[in-house]
């Protein structure tokens, strides 16, 4: 092993073999065994380039059309997808400088982290699946057309839901709620929208959910209430009656189809919810009693989220189609076949269906195999082709959404350090820990180098075990400690994987990675015209054990970085794409930490490309502080209280000023974007244009007047 080349050819006496100078063979060489660093990976000679890092970080893969990597080493959004113009192409670096900097300097002077969001993107996607749809109806000549939803849960956050309405508004796009709270926000919501917009009524239903439906049809939406349960109908039956609106009615089917994956398991015959084919033949029986089959005109499934292949969908829809052909035959005024979410992305950049992280289909492909599924099967009974809607929420929202945070400093190279001329210290060893030195060095001058780990490993225990019981002092405990570890690297790994620390709390803002092991791109949004020297994990602020990524897209256990540079202030950004669903609302608040900041980013014709049309900063120490029922009015009275007690008069003041700016600050550090300047200045425009703030001034200290 190069690093213990000090060592003697022959076995030295006792204790010389730490005569050490800590010294470590130069980047990118690699050990027997180990693995080689990231400036390794690029053919000798051969300079590092923007396209050595998209391949490296998959950019290509999963960023396509929306991400790529600009000829400065930063990453751009391609905000109107493969249809961007060069010149419209938005360098996400400065945006982050835009949000981050000063309000002297002209920036907004918002604290990281943040998520930047991309409307432009969001209406490209919607578009898009639109016309997969509209293509895939043209070719096959199906006899109605497309109507797709936007299912709220993915992301409730009020400007995402209006922008959908508004930009959906010519598809007569509409949405999806699952709950009495999504209820009153889609139907507040479609208000501005078209009024064919579907206003899907899913999830468990009670008295008060389904007066809100009946009423949502007696203000002229079309709404429509879908049975997740047989005794909905019941509730549905008797409020229609109170309220003297006539229903429409849609029935969720249990489709035997079953999605393998983790997001399968509420498909399937033993899924969550949906009825059985008995229960849905129960209902229409029961409707035709009543002479209401005629309020029967949907039928909904819902195979899985992150749907793998065309092949499973094709079968689920063609099972559906089956169902909805015998309620038309039985008389049902069926209208509309509900195919659910399942519209996959590609998290990985891979395009295969092997994996929840990835899907083997694109928009157009997922379309056609839903229309000819639905179209051979209504062909064959005869009976009109259905208005086709969608529950694609992930696939919209995923990749408008960019979380930015920053590496606030990294752990140093683990790097043994021994001292020379130790050999005094060995005389405290037992016989059997000397015999595993003396085995040790003898397996390192043989080149047995997994030997020379056993052995490492057998000397650490031993020692540690005298240590325990009072046999070996803390120096001689180091200087095994430092030998073994060396033995340890050099063997297993040639770059060992160091631990940058980030301000970010995982469990507030990528809640499913710790949750389920969901994997997002995460990729340094700059320097990606350098060479990553580093093997790194990421480490968050909160007091757990979990709050780290330590797995990335790919199967790898560490990502690709840069060293952090010498000066703080210059910042070292990364950014998780593809995280717009879910996210947010999953996200808790551990150790208290609450949200990121938010800015919204459309692309402009002026010199930056970019315009900011609103920005808010994340929940203040007092705000997340109230959600937990503490109140920090109170707080900072008996704080202030105390002060007075105990600070000379002089200085209660400052302090209590102090007090009140941490109750108003945001909880995470303050980082290099927040380190110079002074945030409270009046604003300035500067590089990305204005910002068209529709809420209160945010000061340090708004929650408090002090």
């Amino acid at each position: 092993m190069p690093a213990m080349a000090c060592v003697d050819a022959a076995v030295p006496p006792l204790g010389y073999g730490f005569a050490w100078d800590g010294s470590l063979p130069a980047p990118g060489t690699t050990f027997p065994g180990g693995t080689p660093s990231p400036a390794a990976t690029t053919p000798t000679g051969l300079p590092w380039s923007i396209d050595h890092s998209a391949a490296l970080y998959k950019i290509d893969g999963w960023g396509a059309p929306y991400f790529t990597v600009n000829a400065a080493g930063n990453i751009s959004v391609r905000p109107h997808g493969a249809a961007t113009l060069p010149h419209q192409e938005i360098d996400l670096m400065k945006v982050v400088q835009k949000a981050s900097d000063p309000k002297a300097s002209g920036g907004l002077g918002l604290p990281l982290p943040v998520i930047i969001r991309l409307p432009d993107v969001l209406k490209d996607r919607l578009e898009s699946l639109n016309a997969a749809f509209d293509c895939a109806i043209r070719s096959a000549g199906y006899g109605a057309h497309y109507q797709g939803v936007y299912p709220v849960k993915c992301n409730q956050d009020r400007f995402i839901v209006e922008d959908v309405v508004r930009f959906g508004s010519p598809f007569r796009f509409g949405l999806e709620a699952g709950s009495k709270p999504e209820l009153l926000l889609a139907m507040s919501s479609l208000v501005k929208g078209s009024p064919e917009a579907f206003l899907i009524c899913n999830g468990y239903k009670d008295h008060e959910y389904i007066s809100l439906a009946l009423i949502a049809r007696t203000l002229d939406l079309n709404t429509v209430i879908v049975l997740e349960q047989e005794e909905e109908l019941d509730i549905v039956l008797q409020m229609s009656r109170r309220l003297g609106v006539r229903p429409v009615i849609g029935l969720r089917a249990k489709l035997r189809t079953k999605h393998a994956g983790h997001f399968g398991s509420t498909s399937g015959e033993k899924g969550k919810f949906g009825l059985t084919t008995a229960q849905i033949l129960s209902v229409a029986r029961k409707l035709h009693s009543l002479e209401m089959l005629d309020c029967l005109q949907l039928l909904h499934f819902h195979i899985g989220s992150q749907i793998p292949s065309t092949a499973l969908l094709a079968d689920g829809v063609g099972e559906a189609a089956q169902i909805y052909c015998e309620l038309a035959l039985l008389g049902a005024s069926m209208r509309v076949i509900d195919v659910g979410g399942g519209l996959g992305i590609d998290y990985d950049g891979s395009h295969s269906g092997g994996s929840d992280m990835s899907v083997g289909y694109d928009l157009v492909e997922y379309a056609s195999a839903i229309v000819r599924s639905i179209q051979y099967a209504c062909d064959r009974k005869s009976v009109r082709h259905p208005i086709i809607c969608s529950e694609s929420g992930r696939a919209l929202v995923s990749h408008h959404s960019v979380l930015i945070f920053e590496a606030i400093s990294a752990a140093s190279p683990d790097q043994a350090s021994i001292e020379p001329n130790l050999a005094y210290l060995f005389d405290a060893l037992s016989d059997e820990s000397r015999a595993d030195y003396r085995n040790l060095m003898a397996a390192a001058v043989r080149g047995e180098y997994q030997t020379c780990v056993l052995y490492a490993e057998q000397l650490k225990r031993r020692c540690v075990d005298e240590f325990k019981d009072g046999l070996l002092g803390l120096e001689h405990l180091v200087a095994v400690d430092g030998l073994c570890d060396l033995v340890s690297r050099e063997v297993d790994s040639a770059d060992p994987v160091r631990t940058y620390h980030v301000n970010l709390s995982i469990f507030t803002s990528i809640p499913d990675f710790w949750a389920i092991g969901q994997l997002f791109p995460i990729v340094p949004i700059h320097r990606l015209n350098e060479r990553p020297v580093v093997n790194g994990i990421l480490s968050d602020l909160t007091c757990d054990s979990d709050g780290k990524l330590d797995k990335f897209i790919g199967g790898s256990s560490s990502l690709p970085l840069h060293e952090l540079g010498s000066n703080p202030a210059d910042g070292y950004f990364l950014g998780m794409f593809l995280g717009g669903a879910y996210q947010e609302a999953l996200g808790g608040l551990h150790n208290l930490f609450g949200g990121p900041s938010v800015i919204r980013v459309s692309q402009s014709d002026g010199p930056h490309c970019f315009a900011v049309t609103r920005a808010a900063p994340g929940p203040s120490c007092a705000d997340v502080l109230r959600t937990m029922q503490h109140s920090p009015e109170l707080m900072f009275d008996a704080l202030k209280h105390r002060a007075e007690e105990h600070v000379p008069v002089d200085g209660v003041e400052s302090l209590a000023c102090g007090l009140a700016r941490a109750f108003g600050s945001m909880p995470y550090l303050v980082g290099a974007v927040g380190m110079v300047g002074d945030d409270n200045s009046d604003e300035s425009q500067g590089e990305g244009g204005c910002v068209e703030e529709d809420e209160e001034e945010w000061e340090c200290m708004r929650c408090l007047n002090v």
